[in-house]
């Protein structure tokens, strides 16, 4: 099914998810294209169909608000055409932990994680039932550090990391793929929406280089792809001392450094 199947793409009017659209298009695929403006979605959605003479459908949505991700949840569980989703809709924020006011927080918190995990929870029942399709999550290489100063954007995408890797352990004997993305700066208009000027950014990937190479993992079945990372070694000595970490836990018995002093 994966093949030929319909694909619902999040955050889809600009950037990296119309840029998904346009391979996706071009592969053959029908699009349901999700995002809250909808006069860009259109635009889009009639160029790509006269192009490639494909079915688009466009959904205009928030999803950080109840009403249109539920929308969003009911088409992924009844559409049967729908086999892979690109959950790709998300925000960045400037400032410090500090800075962060509760309405920026929520905003971020229920964009990039409550409604990714939402909309990949809607999906998958039927993906599993029919054991086949695909799930990729957009992350970033900033969940893996901390050092890079975007706590709170940092640690949303470190929970689209851990989500994925935990999704392919369980899905993936059912047949379905999951894939986590993680780009690093890509020249899309998050920058400009959350207040940075991209052109001070010492490198940055153009966003068809960044897709074709989430494409090519995506063919190839990675479980995580990372465009930017030219040494794949050091992921796997990153996994490799990750589980062998795990291989020192004793549940039963406190570490020695811990333990007072007779």
């Amino acid at each position: 099914m994966t093949t030929s199947a319909a694909v619902l793409i999040t955050g889809a009017s600009s950037g990296i998810g119309a840029v998904y659209a346009e391979r996706f298009a071009a592969r053959g695929h029908d699009l349901v294209l999700v995002a809250r403006d909808k006069a860009r979605l259109d635009v889009l959605a009639t160029r790509l169909r006269q192009e490639h003479g494909v079915s688009i459908d466009v959904i205009k949505a928030d999803l950080t608000l109840a009403d249109d991700l539920s929308g969003v949840e009911a088409r992924l569980r009844e559409d049967t055409r729908i086999g892979i989703l690109i959950n790709n809709a998300g925000m960045a924020q400037t400032g410090n932990f500090l800075a962060q006011t509760p309405a920026s927080l929520e905003q971020l918190v229920t964009l990039n994680t409550t409604a990714l995990v939402r909309l990949a929870s809607a999906i998958a029942p039927r993906l599993a039932k029919a054991g086949e399709g695909a799930i990729v999550n957009i992350g970033s290489v900033v969940g893996l550090a901390p050092e890079l100063g975007m706590t709170v954007y940092g640690a949303t995408k470190a929970f689209v990391h851990f989500l994925s890797q935990g999704m392919s352990l369980e899905l993936s004997p059912q047949g379905v793929y999951v894939q986590a993305v993680l780009p690093a700066a890509t020249r899309t208009e998050i920058w400009e929406r959350s207040g940075v000027d991209i052109n001070t950014l010492p490198e940055v990937m153009e966003v068809g280089d960044l897709v074709d190479a989430a494409l090519l993992g995506f063919d190839r079945r990675e479980g995580v792809t990372i465009p930017p990372l030219h040494d794949a070694q050091r992921w796997d000595d990153l996994q490799g001392a990750r589980q062998g970490l795990l291989g020192q836990l004793r549940q039963g018995q406190v570490a020695e450094r811990y333990r007072s002093p007779a």
